[in-house]
Formats: structure tokens, C-alpha cells, sequence
């Protein structure tokens, strides 16, 4: 054997050893994956279901295991979709509709349904014409809460299997065609006039009632003053007929004389008065109540 068959037998197994370690490598690098925080990878051996693989570095068998599916996680928005819907009292709206979602089992999404988002689409669509079929155009409008609750809650319960969950669903606004819009726009104005129309007759009806209150106020005070006048009169009539039983009839005729006589001193110091005529009676007056104050003592 000659030198250069010894050259060609050495490079021939510097060869091998070569192939031989990067076939190790590649044996290697197939065997290792490393799954971002953001996705799953869904493992299949010979065409069957193997694993899913987490975020971080995961081992597989090289050449048998192969990564089929590579699954992100994070929460997707499906366009606004549009459906027509029908109210219980056969009013026609357009309801604009949008849903939030995010993969949670992976083997389930890709094994078990091959559109997602146009599932999800037809199912809400389908959830939201039967909740409004239940209700009236005006619970539309104003229970929107309830109706988004409603198909969140059947839209979870639904998608279930398919590996998915519902953050949110939302729905966006409710139009309405231009004859219905028009309509309900007479029917507003309508019922603005006959509130308005409501309102003033309550405030005519509430002004003649205050009227009423007040002159019955009126009538009860003016009765509440002749009755206080009344006894105040019962009264002094009371105290003079006392007056006559006890000291007998001089007592009276003592009293009005001397009401007589204050009414003449009364008028004597009036301003401007310079001559007082006495009629004969009041000087009878004074000599009556002269006798009985003499008498008296």
C-alpha cells in the first residue's frame, strides 16, 4: 500500500467523521424546540396527535415528531359583522356585532373545526336574531345590557368545544331602515306634544286648586275672627250680666256713665278743639255718676 493510498483512506474517514457530526447536530437541533411566550406548537408522530407544547424549550424524538401546528394565543377582535334581525313586533333592524376571543386548547381548535372565525361568526349571528325575536324594538334599545349578556353567555357555552374562550362580545349599535326611522320619529314628536299638552293642563289644574286653597284659607280665618269676636262679645255680655247680678243695676248704670265721660274727655283733648258742646244728657251722665260715686262711698 502506497503512501497515497493511505492519504485517500485517512481523507475518507475525516469525511464520514464530518458527516457523522453534523448529521448528530441536525439530530439534535430537530430535536429541540423553543416555543414563544405567545404561541403553542401541536406536535404530531407519524401523523397522529402527540403533544402541545408550551412556552420554553420543549424536546421531541427527531424524524418521527414534526410540529404541525404553530397556534398563537393571544386575544384576536373578528371584524364588525352585520346581520339582519326581526323584533317580536315585526320590526326589521341591522344589528353591528363584534367578539373577542383567544385560543386556550389548541388541540381542540385545530382538530375539531377548520374556520374558527367564521364559525363564531355564524354563531353569533345566529344567537343574536333569536334573542331579538324575543323582545320588542323598544326593549332593544333600551336593555342593549341584557342582550349582550345574553349572547356571551349562549356564545361561551357554544364554542366550548372548539378550545376557545369568549372575552367579550359586544353589541355595537342597532339601525334601523328609513321608514321605520321615520316613523318612530312622528311617533316622538307625537308624544312630545301630548306631554307637553299634559304638562299644562296639570299646571292650569294645579293653579285652580291653589286657588281653591287660598280663598278657603281665607273663608276659615275671616270664620276663625267672627268666632273670636264673637266670644269675645258672649264674653263682656257674661261679665256685665255678673256685674248687674252681684251689685245690682246702679253698678251698670255707673259703668255707662263713666264710658260717657271718658268719651266726652276724649273728645275735649282732641287737637283743634277749642269749644266742647255738651248735650243735656251727658250732663245728666255726670251728675248720675257724681250720686253713685258718692253713694258708692
Amino acid at each position: 500500500m502506497d503512501q497515497q493510498d493511505i492519504l485517500n483512506q485517512v481523507s475518507g474517514g475525516g469525511i464520514v467523521l464530518v458527516l457523522l457530526a453534523i448529521f448528530v447536530i441536525i439530530t439534535i437541533l430537530a430535536g429541540v424546540r423553543i416555543v414563544p411566550q405567545s404561541e403553542k406548537h401541536v406536535v404530531e408522530r407519524l401523523g397522529r396527535l402527540r403533544a402541545v407544547l408550551g412556552p420554553g424549550i420543549n424536546f421531541i424524538v427527531p424524524f418521527l415528531d414534526k410540529v404541525r401546528h404553530r397556534i398563537s394565543v393571544l386575544e384576536r377582535q373578528l371584524p364588525t359583522m352585520t346581520q339582519d334581525a326581526i323584533t317580536s313586533d315585526n320590526v326589521l333592524v341591522q344589528v353591528d356585532t363584534s367578539v373577542f376571543y383567544r385560543i386556550i386548547e389548541p388541540e381542540k381548535t385545530v382538530y375539531r373545526i377548520r374556520d374558527v372565525d367564521a364559525a363564531i361568526q355564524t354563531t353569533v349571528a345566529g344567537i343574536v336574531r333569536s334573542e331579538i325575536g324575543q323582545m320588542e324594538l323598544d326593549q332593544v334599545q333600551s336593555n342593549r345590557a341584557q342582550l349582550i349578556s345574553a349572547t356571551r353567555q349562549q356564545l361561551a357555552d357554544q364554542v366550548d368545544d372548539w378550545g376557545i374562550e369568549v372575552t367579550r362580545a359586544e353589541i355595537l349599535d342597532v339601525n334601523l331602515d328609513q321608514a321605520t326611522r321615520a316613523a318612530m320619529l312622528q311617533q316622538l314628536n307625537a308624544e312630545r306634544a301630548r306631554r307637553a299638552q299634559v304638562t299644562e293642563a296639570e299646571g292650569k289644574k294645579r293653579a285652580v286648586e291653589l286657588h281653591a286653597e287660598g280663598q278657603l284659607y281665607a273663608a276659615q280665618k275671616q270664620a276663625e275672627a267672627r268666632r273670636i269676636e264673637a266670644d269675645a262679645e258672649a264674653y263682656a255680655t257674661g261679665v256685665v250680666a255678673t256685674a248687674i247680678a252681684q251689685n245690682g243695676l246702679e253698678a251698670a248704670q255707673y259703668q255707662v256713665a263713666l264710658k260717657q265721660v271718658e268719651a266726652l274727655v276724649a273728645l275735649g283733648n282732641g287737637e283743634g278743639k277749642q269749644t266742647i258742646v255738651v248735650p243735656a244728657q251727658a250732663l245728666d251722665a255726670f251728675g248720675d255718676a257724681f250720686k253713685l260715686l258718692k253713694g258708692g262711698k
